[in-house]
């Protein structure tokens, strides 16, 4: 027989292929398209990959031009679909005439169901003759077993996922037209608006101003230490909202010398494993060993075709029965974890945990192969490590800890203490790099002891507002809202950043992100609110499970998009104002001293830049700050009249700075001394692409010196040089050392390194 394999990506077609022939394969490439070919048991096979979706859906030409189409018209209007590799469909076309059998061996989810259906569609091909080969692993045992044991497509996977195609495309289209045509922002400049993108926004929007009216409420706690291990005690009735109130107990018991122990006890605890990985949760916890989601699932993906793990994609927490653990494990022996795996199979039983979801589309993400640090290298091996540290988690067993809880009497006053100790590390010996130590011991104690008080004092706090989302945060967020799918929320966020409506680690919104949302919120009919969204979203998954069609909720979604369209439309004159007052906060630095225009910020091929909008005849120019997040002041600079920008960075507190980096007033507060390299340059702090603060000579590139500095903190010269090296002494609060982390005079730290070529772009204007 002839048989005809399309797969999704071209590193799962090499990996398939490898497996089937047992590594005998052989390709040719026609047209700019590989095809692989082989033989196994009798029967001749081709192999051809795609590059994801390879038919677009699209508007007919006619209504490109936004000016003579109505927005709200588009609501009803049909969609096409255009071949965008045409290469690829002509020769799945041409070997899909001469085969008997063809196998789509595309990622098995909605949207690779509907990859695989859509092609041999339209490549005209026999539906009869249309086989499926489902895996969760490139694999062998899996591999084989798939395609040992095909099935049919499965027509109400893929009508999900074009339903969802269908209303992305309508809403997002309509809705970004509405905007940006009342804003005026069109070309490359439009707004983007989306049915699951506005109301992520509204999340980070509403946080931000919790956050930024948030008016915090001082109180008092006090706070004792005992005994020998001045263990820390903390009063019974703290906090104390009243200061008056606080200090009179402690003007009470300041007399006394010792405490009295009142109650002690002693329990164990049992701390459970952590449940398997599932996409959200391995976003999340990648996000916080600084791997975005993004990145985190393009890394996910490539160590997928590449055998290493199992489908990235799945919302399940609970390990199948199917799936043999101590299989897995034996081939983790054969990579950095040889040990790990060893310990956990000397188990007599293995039983791993499980959490609250259960699906039977994939099993949740683990190891399928074993792998080593000097392979695989940077955040590939970093996720890999965290994945295979995660399933290590699952099968080990559980930890345990003894808390103690004490009472100590004061002069009437109760204080409670609290000792932690971990007693077996069971999952945390393997999962422990990852978690914060906690262990706080507490002596030995009886009831009636007496305890030595080393000191009793009032701290003064205050309350706190709400944490900012982070990407992990915000993602396990939309997973609990049901905005998106597992597939679709770092796409999501990573929209949010290229349209500037979001900067920063904390997800800060900008001026117009916050005047989109609230445009949106007071003209846009609900569309920012997550229960229309996921009232779609639930619709879509009833399609997969044959409840409704793709033509039920298509139209249900049309009616929706029509009613917020046309309130949209009627208030379109309100929410351009909105927007436009604004982009102009938002993109306005302030006034130019010497022609006396607008000073924006403007776009380059080569990034941001402050200009001067009196450009050519003026030429003003200054570089956006690096590795920052910039607000906009009122302010200007004192020294030479420029307007100043408020910097926000990662372990610093906010800063008001002139736009320009030559100015005086910027190069004497970054002084850090004389270069002992060249002796006619200074040393300055500078900042590389990423936001990480280093110490460079302001003669480069004439002189390539730099030393690492620490990130949080300030730091400013101390007037002298290392009696030692020569390199300059700076401060960091109060305490002094040399700049050199090689200087013999202090201990030895990271190098020192050529300074990076890019840091000369902060001086430059």
């Amino acid at each position: 027989m002839k048989k005809l394999i399309i797969t999704e990506k071209a590193n799962a077609a090499r990996r398939i292929s490898t497996i089937l022939s047992d590594g005998k394969s052989h390709s040719s490439t026609t047209g700019g398209v590989t095809v692989i070919s082989f033989e196994s048991g009798g029967d001749d096979y081709d192999v051809v990959s795609l590059r994801g979706h390879i038919i677009e859906l699209d508007y007919p030409k006619e209504y490109n031009d936004w000016s003579s189409t109505s927005p709200v018209d588009l609501v009803y209007a049909p969609q096409v679909k255009t071949v965008r590799v045409k290469s690829i469909l002509g020769m799945i076309r041409d070997l899909a005439s001469k085969a008997d059998e063809i196998i789509i061996a595309t990622d098995y989810d909605r949207e690779g169901e509907l990859i695989g259906m859509e092609t041999v569609r339209e490549a005209g091909a026999d539906m009869s003759i249309v086989k499926r080969a489902k895996f969760s692993a490139l694999t062998k045992g899996e591999v084989e077993n798939a395609f040992d044991n095909l099935t049919e497509p499965d027509k109400k996977l893929a009508d999900a996922a074009e339903a969802r195609q269908i209303i992305d495309l309508a809403w997002g289209a309509v809705l970004t037209r509405l905007i940006s045509l009342s804003s005026g922002q069109v070309g490359k400049n439009f707004m983007s608006v989306g049915r699951v993108q506005s109301p992520t926004l509204k999340l980070l929007v509403d946080r931000h101003e919790e956050i930024e009216s948030f008016v915090p409420k001082p109180y008092w706690e006090i706070i004792g230490k005992f005994g020998i291990l001045a263990f820390k005690g903390s009063h019974t009735s703290n906090p104390f909202w009243d200061k008056d109130e606080a200090e009179a107990i402690l003007d009470v018991i300041s007399e006394h010398k010792e405490g009295t122990v009142v109650s002690y006890k002693v329990s164990p605890k049992e701390e459970y494993r952590p449940a398997p990985f599932d996409t959200t949760m391995m976003q999340v916890e990648a996000n916080k060993i600084g791997i975005p989601p993004t990145t985190a699932m393009k890394l996910a993906e490539d160590l997928y075709t590449g055998g290493y793990i199992s489908y990235p994609r799945t919302e399940n927490t609970e390990y199948p029965r199917t799936l043999n653990l101590r299989s897995v494990l034996e081939k983790l022996k054969d990579g950095d974890f040889k040990s790990e795996a060893e310990e956990i199979l000397a188990q007599e039983k293995i039983i791993p945990s499980k959490g609250k979801r259960r699906t039977t589309d994939h099993p949740p993400i683990y190891p399928t192969a074993g792998a080593s640090a000097d392979k695989m290298k940077g955040d590939k091996w970093k996720l890999y490590e965290l994945i295979v540290r995660r399933f290590l988690a699952t099968v080990a067993p559980n930890a345990e800890a003894e808390v103690t809880e004490c009472n100590i009497d004061v002069g009437g006053e109760i204080f409670e203490s609290e000792g932690y100790v971990l007693k077996k590390k069971g999952w945390k010996k393997y999962y422990g790099k990852y978690l914060k130590a906690n262990d706080s011991r507490l002596p030995p104690l009886s009831v009636g002891d007496k305890v030595d008080i080393r000191s009793m004092t009032v701290v003064e706090s205050e309350t706190k507002p709400p944490y900012r989302y982070n990407q992990g945060s915000l993602i396990q967020e939309m997973d609990r809202l049901q905005l998106g799918t597992k597939s679709t929320r770092h796409d999501i966020i990573g929209k949010l950043y290229s349209r500037n409506y979001v900067q920063g680690n904390y997800m800060i919104p900008t001026p117009s992100g916050i005047a989109l949302t609230k445009a949106l919120e007071n003209h846009g009919g609900g569309i920012t609110e997550p229960d229309m969204t996921a009232k779609l979203e639930a619709d879509m998954l009833s399609i997969s499970e044959g409840e409704r069609t793709l033509d039920s909720v298509v139209t249900e979604s049309q009616d929706m998009l029509h009613d917020v369209a046309v309130k949209i439309s009627e208030d379109s004159d309100e929410i351009g104002s909105e927007i436009k007052a604004a982009l102009h906060s938002q993109q306005h630095i302030g006034i130019c001293p010497t022609c006396g225009n607008n000073m924006t910020i403007k776009r380059s091929k080569n990034g941001n830049f402050i200009g001067c909008d009196g450009y050519p005849d003026c030429k003003r120019a200054y570089p956006v700050p690096r590795g920052a997040l910039i607000q906009t002041v009122e302010t200007t600079c004192p020294v030479c009249g420029l307007p100043q920008l408020r910097i926000i960075r990662k372990g610093n507190p906010p800063m008001v700075q002139c736009i320009d980096p030559k100015c005086p007033s910027n190069t004497e507060k970054n002084d850090l001394g004389p270069c002992p390299t060249c002796g006619a340059g200074r040393m300055r702090i500078l900042y590389s692409k990423a936001g990480k603060r280093f110490a460079g000579c302001s003669e480069w590139p004439n002189c390539t010196q730099t030393y690492p500095l620490r990130p949080r903190g300030s730091i400013s010269y101390a007037g002298r040089q290392c009696a030692i090296c020569k390199a300059p002494m700076i401060k960091m609060g109060n305490a002094e050392e040399c700049i050199n982390p090689d200087c013999p005079g202090r201990k030895k730290g990271s190098k020192s390194k050529k300074q990076e070529p890019q840091a000369e772009s902060e001086d430059k204007s």
